[in-house]
């Protein structure tokens, strides 16, 4: 294969043929008119053929020069709409977010109402999805995954390891008022089930012996897929539920739910923040990714007990939380 020429003689050549004039492609190239004269004569010593003509005060293609830029033209209105689009995709104002169904809808959704409060103009699109993302095919800029599954990410932070708390309605624990911890496991509990590709969540018998109590001997009479999905039913009266504390704080704060009792056990992983590199190079997405990476860390004091969920307050976890 030939070597190709200069890209600059190229681009002369392309420019002179597109606008008709020397004069007007120099302009346009921000050079001199000897400049593009001597680019063309180097591309046709090179291809050792004559691509112009001259007619009268203006230049004619050759039909050397008709067959060169016919490909020629093509390949540079590529390289221009490659910048165009790249300048688009810079200039991007929009956000969007993907993220587990579950923590999508009740940890991520607040914290995009507070983000759009702050920056007005940056409009977010929130995804609930448990299937992870390929970000160029999908066009999705964040992605929150759980465990092992963020390594197929090229950029990723851990964010927070969540734990797990019983918690119930008010209504239920004035049906129910149980004592000590060890008498949850003998009222209404709901069980959550997750997806065969995540690690078996904690379960009721996980908990009871962290608790150092013997597993329930009956089975739970209510089980969900989506931990939202249970937590709603706790919220109505249907049972005891083990609910992540990122997930049931706001309902905790709000009354909605309660903690008789604050025994927590850790998630199997942490959770992870993945990002299209390109992202941080538009507007906001730099910010954004910050914002999230803050919120995690207070998410995590949370969890751990180092913020009381009521008060916000730093502080070791209590022994009983109540509406």
């Amino acid at each position: 294969m030939s070597s190709l020429p200069p890209l600059r003689a190229v681009q002369a050549f392309e420019t002179v043929a597109r606008c008709g004039s020397v004069v007007t492609a120099a302009e346009e190239l921000g050079v001199s008119p000897g400049a593009v004269s001597q680019q063309l004569h180097n591309l046709e010593t090179v291809l050792n053929v004559r691509l112009f003509e001259r007619r009268g005060r203006s230049l004619g293609l050759t039909a050397w020069g008709r067959i060169y830029y016919e490909r020629v033209s093509l390949a540079f209105d590529q390289l221009r709409t490659g910048q165009d689009d790249l300048q688009r995709a810079k200039s991007k104002a929009g956000i969007v977010f993907s993220a587990l169904p579950s923590l999508a809808l009740r940890w991520i959704r607040p914290l995009l109402l507070q983000w759009r409060t702050i920056h007005e103009a940056t409009g977010t699109r929130l995804i609930g999805s448990d299937d992870e993302t390929v970000f160029e095919r999908d066009h999705i800029d964040f992605r929150l995954s759980y465990g092992r599954a963020c390594r197929q990410y090229n950029q990723y932070t851990e964010l927070f390891t969540d734990r797990f708390v019983p918690v119930c309605s008010p209504g239920l624990l004035k049906k129910f008022p149980v004592s000590t911890p060890r008498e949850i496991l003998q009222v209404p509990r709901i069980d959550i089930e997750w997806d065969v590709r995540f690690q078996k969540a904690p379960s009721w018998a996980d908990w009871a012996r962290s608790i150092g109590a013997e597993p329930p001997e009956r089975s739970d009479e209510l089980a969900f897929s989506l931990s939202s999905a249970a937590i709603d039913a706790a919220v109505h009266d249907g049972g005891f539920v083990l609910g992540q504390i990122s997930m049931v704080a706001d309902d905790v704060r709000s009354g909605r739910l309660v903690i008789p009792f604050d025994e927590r056990i850790n998630m199997p992983e942490p959770y992870f923040l993945a990002w299209d590199q390109s992202v941080l190079d538009r507007p906001m997405g730099l910010e954004f990714r910050n914002f999230i990476i803050a919120a995690a860390r207070h998410q995590a004091a949370l969890s751990d007990g180092r913020i009381a969920l009521m008060s916000g307050i730093a502080t070791p976890p209590p022994q009983a939380i109540l509406a």
